[in-house]
């Protein structure tokens, strides 16, 4: 309790409750966000939905694919809305680039590049919770942001990964305090598509001067399209002739695009207003508002699947259905 009522204090909240069982109890909470250690997403975010309440979870849902199936399962049969932060989705110009496919700008999908980088455990000092697999889960990297890469691939393209072959690494299996670790610091894979496209996805957190470098370029027959998560106010199309760089710019994107434009072109849209806007379209969902592209339980137990069949495949050394 002692920790609560600080957090309170600093934070400004109107309430701290001296156990998780308390705080669903409360009949005025209608919505539980569940940030605790992936570990225990499982119980947290099953308690909340046996409690009758909606519940954004933190991702990995799970962490395994059974668990994940679990909560997916209890979140329909409740009747509650269940979502995922992947909110990378959220950025205008990820939402203009998924129009543009849908559309058929880009014709049929041939390839997919994507990686995403960063470098906040490049030293063999540098230490979290997350390196823990008893806390962290049996995957690290892959689980954390190679989800979120996956995720924006099949939503960008609708297409579905049909296939991984993958490799991991350990580059340091102690840290400041950690030892004995087993969680990947990056991952290779080979991906193929339902549609029959073919692609490569790296993940790291490794990767020198790399903070948070999400990027896919996908490529069709007719566009290329490619976006990058350090620069999203742009895409860049490329094609046989005439390639440019489209900057968010309300008169020229989708109407999907258009009503995550809160701001008028050149005043930037981040991060966090992707995140907003993933709150928001989470809470019109729980008023009873239909929300495009809210990713749902249903989404992070496809995260998890992916991610254990990168597992198995790193493990085998053979092509994982997915």
């Amino acid at each position: 309790m002692a920790s609560s009522e600080r957090v309170v204090g600093a934070l400004g909240f109107e309430k701290a409750y001296n156990s998780a069982g308390d705080l669903l109890a409360d009949d005025t909470i209608d919505v539980v966000h569940v940030v605790t250690p992936n570990a225990t997403h499982l119980e947290f975010a099953l308690a909340a939905i046996q409690a009758g309440k909606h519940v954004v979870c933190e991702k990995p849902l799970a962490t395994s694919t059974a668990d994940a199936a679990r909560l997916a399962a209890a979140a329909a049969a409740a009747g509650v809305t269940a979502t995922v932060p992947f909110v990378y989705r959220f950025h205008p110009m990820v939402r203009e680039a998924r129009a543009r496919v849908r559309a058929g700008e880009t014709g049929r999908l041939l390839s997919i590049q994507g990686s995403y980088l960063q470098d906040w455990l490049l030293a063999p000092s540098d230490d979290n919770w997350r390196v823990d697999e008893k806390l962290g889960g049996p995957s690290r990297a892959f689980a954390d942001i190679g989800s979120h890469l996956c995720d924006l691939t099949e939503f960008v393209t609708g297409d579905r990964i049909s296939r991984v072959q993958a490799l991991k690494r350990t580059v340091f299996d102690q840290r400041a305090t950690s030892r004995g670790i087993t969680t990947e610091d990056l991952v290779a894979v080979l991906v193929e598509t339902r549609g029959g496209a073919i692609g490569t996805l790296l993940v790291s957190q490794v990767a020198p001067g790399r903070k948070n470098r999400l990027h896919l370029e996908i490529s069709g027959s007719a566009e290329s399209i490619g976006f990058d998560q350090e620069d999203p106010e742009t895409l860049w199309l490329g094609r046989r002739t005439g390639s440019q760089l489209l900057r968010r710019n309300q008169e020229e994107l989708s109407a999907d695009a258009v009503r995550l434009s809160l701001l008028p072109p050149g005043h930037p849209l981040g991060y966090q207003d992707a995140f907003n806007a993933f709150v928001a379209d989470s809470y019109a969902a729980v008023a009873g508002q239909a929300a495009e592209g809210l990713p749902t339980f249903d989404d992070g137990l496809r995260a998890v699947r992916l991610t254990d069949a990168v597992l198995e495949s790193a493990r085998s050394g053979y092509w994982i259905e997915t």
